[in-house]
Formats: structure tokens, C-alpha cells, sequence
């Protein structure tokens, strides 16, 4: 699978479509990994810390969350690359299970977001098979606490996990959990459980297209987002330059794992 170098993080060429159809693939097989849903934010994370760009390395697949990273990738050629924005992700995914049959447990949110995004989605995706649920404190699991998430995973036997907690949060516990949990495929969406439950709204299609979205969400939450967008984006635009006019290389890492399609 072709991946785009943004920064020296190899995002794969995909699009909303052909994400779904290799993550319904690797929940159908016996891969077995975790997706990231990387934008901009995830990109200058990987920059500040070479711990989280290996969990980035290790992703079974690294899709577009954000339209910067897209073009990027229309830049270097891949011209069917599209936004894989995380909540778009799920939706889709989910409407594929009614058929395929797979299962999905919920992980994170604050208390009650994942039992109301529960049953949102089974209002939505009637027939859907929505296992289980875990809301997680604001600190690293105790051993108890993780011994207790493994017994309750190996019972319900999910197919996929969903994973609404930050970056880089959600992708390092992914990275760390993925062989214990009893499932094939865990996916990173983190503000999906907020949007599809009504906590945060969602963006206009034009915005989202205009690459805007971060304007949208700084709007809804200032106090909290303004030093994350105005370090990263700015960052990222600097950085990005001096890749495309070529006064810096960045290596992409051969992947780890890999998807075929």
C-alpha cells in the first residue's frame, strides 16, 4: 500500500472508501493491528517524540484525518487520496458491520459518552452488534483495572475497538493493548464519541473541505486548543515548506506491518 511522506510519517494513500474496505478486510482475516487517524496534530507529535512516530510506524494503517496531510499526498502523486476524517471512519464502518457481522466494543469518553454513543449508534445502524463499553479514568490503567478490561474483552469477543481518547493518547495505548485484547482491529477516533453524542459539533462539508476544521473546533473549545494550533499548525506549515522545496529530507520509515488491497 503507497503512503505519502508528510513529515517523515508514512500516511497511506486511502481514501474514506478504500479505509473501510481494508479495516472490514483485517477484522475478516487474521491480521491483527491498530489504525491511526492521523492529521496534523499527529504528524508534529511524531516530530517532538520518536516513541509515538514508532507507534505510527507499527499501525497496521495511518489514514488522513485532516485535509493538510491530503495534500501532501496530491502533491507526491497520490491523487485518489482522501480525508479519512475519524468520525466519518466510524459511521462508515459501522453501517458495513449490519452485513459483515462483526462486533464492536466502545472504549472511552467521560462517564456516560460511550453507553449514550451505544445507543445512538444502534438507533442509527439498526441490527448493529455493539458488545460491550469502558470508560477509562484520567490516568494509565492500574494492573487490576487492566486485568479487568482483558477479562471483559475475552468474554465479549469484539471484532473491532473503538478508541475515543486524544492523541497521542489513544494511539500509545493501542500500540500497548493491542496484544492483549481479544480483538482483530482497534481504531483511534478521538473526538467521534463527543461529535456522534452531541458534545462537540461537527464542522460544515466547506469548512471541513477548506481545511478549516482546526478554526471550527478552536472556536468550540479556546481555552483548550489554542497553544495545540498555534504551535502545531504553524509548525507544520514551516516544516512543510522546506519539504516540498526541498531544503529538508525527511526518511520515511519502511512500515512495520502492511495492508493489501
Amino acid at each position: 500500500m503507497n503512503r505519502a511522506n508528510v513529515l517523515g510519517v508514512g500516511v497511506h494513500a486511502v481514501n474514506l472508501t478504500l479505509a473501510a474496505d481494508l479495516i472490514i478486510q483485517a477484522a475478516s482475516s487474521d491480521k491483527k493491528g491498530y489504525v491511526c487517524v492521523t492529521g496534523v496534530h499527529g504528524v508534529m507529535e511524531a516530530q517532538r517524540n520518536s516513541q509515538f512516530k514508532n507507534v505510527l510506524d507499527h499501525a497496521l494503517l495511518v489514514v488522513p484525518d485532516g485535509m493538510p496531510t491530503v495534500w501532501i499526498g496530491h502533491w507526491e502523486g497520490y491523487k485518489d487520496m482522501g480525508r479519512v476524517f475519524g468520525p466519518e471512519l466510524m459511521f462508515e464502518v459501522c453501517q458495513r458491520s449490519i452485513t459483515s457481522g462483526h462486533k464492536h466494543f466502545l472504549y472511552g469518553g467521560n462517564p456516560g459518552v460511550a453507553e449514550q454513543l451505544k445507543l445512538n449508534l444502534k438507533k442509527q445502524f439498526p441490527g448493529i452488534q455493539i458488545v460491550g463499553t469502558y470508560t477509562p479514568p484520567f490516568r494509565p490503567l492500574t494492573p487490576p483495572e487492566k486485568a479487568d478490561l482483558q477479562a471483559q474483552v475475552a468474554f465479549l469477543t469484539p471484532d473491532i475497538i473503538w478508541i475515543g481518547l486524544s492523541t497521542p493518547k489513544q494511539e500509545k495505548f493501542m500500540a500497548e493493548s493491542i496484544t492483549d485484547l481479544n480483538c482483530k482491529v482497534m481504531i483511534g477516533v478521538g473526538a467521534a464519541f463527543d461529535i456522534h453524542t452531541g458534545r462537540v459539533q461537527d464542522a460544515p462539508r466547506w469548512i471541513k473541505n477548506a481545511g478549516l476544521q482546526w478554526l471550527h473546533r478552536l472556536c468550540q473549545e479556546p481555552s483548550r486548543l489554542w497553544k495545540r494550533y498555534l504551535v502545531n499548525n504553524s509548525g507544520f506549515v514551516v516544516r512543510t515548506a522546506l519539504q516540498l522545496f526541498g531544503l529538508k529530507r525527511y526518511k520515511l520509515v519502511s512500515p512495520q506491518t502492511s495492508v493489501e488491497y
